[in-house]
């Protein structure tokens, strides 16, 4: 589909909504209004999340044709939303919105396409439900941080899982960042401005295709070039759910409390500021250069991880 982000967003909204439709017709499988929305109010709500959403494929996926989302992009854009602890009705009303956004899509293509493609976007449930299994979706504040994050990875059943969260722990990657990751981003060794120590350099995508590199210590680094040169493969590769779930098991069987995978982040940046004033730099430089690290701009991202 071509057009603005509000033209597309408008071509949607044609194929759900039916004023008057009944709600028995809208829950009938069998009926040409099967899934429909009847109410404008309901309609302007969904409307206004997918808004927000395509100008987020736009701007950090390069992503103009709504026809082309995917898991991935629904995946990458609520953890995006859950990163800023969202009120659990706001977090609710996103996934319901992309919930009928899977349905406007299929119809769409339904009526377009001799071969439609059909949309699925149920892992914004799953994201949701260990949202609120973990708390993480609030009116709010709740530190995230782990107080003994090693225990944690050391308890997690999956290799591929303890050193995605080495990565997130010591790099503060997002997990779309470690949850691929090819064999041409492992770029070598580097000297840290900060510690003056050596470390790794593995340049990751977040935030819906932003780039940027992290640093990890020459252990971590060397296991991710294990990992590649062991099992003859160029790409590292993990599941969110599965990772989710192994990290939930991890905190349970090491009685911590369960932040998922977002926890290593945060703890990372309560690591990091810590790890900048220990050489030199004021408070104000050190949150400042964390949230840069942390691929934000404005130092009171950075404040909002250690609680302030």
């Amino acid at each position: 589909m071509r057009g603005s982000v509000y033209y597309q967003t408008a071509q949607l909204a044609k194929v759900i909504f039916v004023e008057g439709s009944k709600k028995e017709q809208r829950i009938d499988p069998l009926h040409e209004y099967y899934q429909c929305v009847s109410s404008y109010k309901t309609m302007e709500t969904y409307r206004n999340v997918w808004n927000n959403f395509f100008n987020y494929l736009r701007e950090h996926w390069n992503l103009k044709n709504c026809e082309l989302i995917t898991t991935e992009h629904i995946v990458a854009y609520f953890e995006y939303k859950i990163e800023y602890y969202p009120s659990k009705q706001y977090a609710e009303k996103i996934s319901a919105a992309l919930g009928k956004l899977d349905v406007a899509l299929s119809k769409y293509s339904k009526y377009m396409h001799d071969i439609p493609t059909i949309y699925d976007f149920k892992v914004r449930q799953n994201i949701l439900d260990n949202a609120r299994d973990l708390k993480l979706v609030a009116n709010n504040y709740k530190n995230r941080t782990y107080q003994n994050p090693l225990i944690i990875i050391n308890s997690l059943m999956s290799e591929k899982h303890k050193l995605a969260a080495f990565l997130q722990l010591e790099g503060g990657a997002r997990v779309e960042g470690v949850a691929l990751i090819k064999i041409e981003q492992l770029k070598g060794y580097t000297i840290d401005d900060i510690s003056k120590e050596k470390k790794g350099v593995v340049e990751t995508k977040e935030k819906g295709g932003k780039v940027g590199d992290i640093l990890l210590t020459p252990e971590t680094y060397q296991l991710l070039e294990c990992y590649f040169t062991n099992n003859n493969l160029k790409v590292f590769k993990i599941k969110y759910q599965d990772y989710a779930d192994d990290i939930k098991q991890a905190c349970a069987l090491s009685k911590e409390d369960a932040h998922g995978s977002h926890g290593f982040r945060w703890t990372f940046a309560k690591n990091r500021v810590r790890e900048y004033q220990k050489h030199g730099f004021t408070y104000e430089q050190a949150i400042q250069g964390v949230s840069w690290e942390m691929k934000h701009f404005r130092a009171s991202i950075t404040k909002h991880y250690l609680g302030y």
